[in-house]
């Protein structure tokens, strides 16, 4: 969809006489991020070959912070500037842990920065903005409803994210602006709440304050000088009857163990798990990327043990290439 195609409703859009900062300078600095990543990469199938979001540039030598999910396993990276130029740009990093991506521009943006916030400053109930590439018409006003733990599907946790509301609909790698007007954190899901009868959506944001202590290894190195997490390639879900593997990753290390989707995780370690949270932190309890991995599963047939050689999740994952 390109930019001249939506509009968020002008009662909804910032006004900028509510806000002491200078509010079209700082949506200045979001962009739009274009990504196009090869048929055969190992995450085409999950998250596509042609992927579409935003980001913020953060220095003004270029660098531009999002949602690492748009970059992942990118052969090209395109920056769309506010005034519609395209910029072409380098997939720089991704942090597995965080989530976040950053990009740096191979050519100019002309484009301010943004100033980083401090998020322990946005509690329950703090006016924010949402932004997305492409200035006010592109921008909500929101309000943060929550602020909590949140564990992924994918192998992925976070021990204090942000969740606001109302959700903006191009949420991937949005910039969440406070009322100070700094950067707070960049958009990565949108998720529903609701009984059936009533439904909120809302947005689940990445605090900055993740960012700062990786930052300067991701400009330098591309990720973490920490030991890659062990990775075991499936997808957990939920349930009134527990933890269920809804599926896996092709050929990853659950798959190779002889994990079924469908299986009921019941324990790792010999350790009982009863959510995702836990799930995720007794699997990296186990040591680095290569430990092995203890599950107990539950079948239709009786509970099996099986042993997973667990992985460096980035080594089944393209390098980026620098044009």
């Amino acid at each position: 969809m390109k930019n001249s195609d939506w509009e968020i409703p002008k009662n909804l859009q910032p006004n900028p006489d509510n806000y002491k900062f200078d509010l079209e300078r700082v949506l200045s600095s979001v962009v739009g991020v274009r990504a196009n990543v090869p048929d055969d990469a190992f995450t085409a199938g999950t998250l596509g070959t042609e992927r579409t979001g935003n980001g913020v540039v953060f220095r003004e030598d270029g660098m531009v912070l999002t949602i690492g999910y748009l970059i992942t396993e990118a052969e090209t990276v395109w920056i769309i500037t506010p005034d519609g130029r395209a910029v072409p740009g380098h997939a720089l990093a991704y942090d597995q842990g965080t989530g976040f991506g950053v990009v740096q521009a191979l050519g100019q943006l002309g484009l301010p920065a943004i100033e980083f916030g401090d998020a322990s400053s946005l509690q329950v109930g703090s006016p924010a903005i949402v932004a997305a590439g492409g200035g006010r018409q592109h921008a909500i006003e929101t309000k943060v409803v929550g602020r909590q733990e949140f564990a992924g599907y994918w192998e992925y946790l976070l021990d204090d994210a942000i969740f606001t509301a109302p959700a903006h609909p191009f949420w991937s790698g949005a910039a969440l602006i406070g009322p100070d007007g700094k950067l707070h954190g960049t958009g990565s899901l949108i998720l529903q709440q609701g009984d059936g009868k009533r439904r909120t959506d809302m947005n689940m944001i990445v605090p900055v304050a993740c960012l700062r202590p990786i930052l300067d290894d991701l400009l330098t190195m591309g990720r973490t000088n920490e030991a890659p997490k062990p990775w075991l390639g499936l997808y957990a879900m939920e349930s009134e009857g527990g933890l269920v593997v809804g599926g896996l990753a092709d050929g990853g290390p659950a798959d190779k163990a002889g994990v079924q989707a469908g299986d009921r995780i019941l324990s790792v370690g010999g350790a009982e798990v009863s959510d995702l949270a836990e799930l995720w932190r007794k699997v990296w309890a186990s040591g680095a990327a290569g430990a092995q991995v203890k599950l107990r599963l539950g079948r239709d047939d009786g509970d099996v043990s099986v042993q997973v050689t667990s992985a460096d999740r980035t080594s089944f994952l393209r390098s980026p290439r620098l044009h």
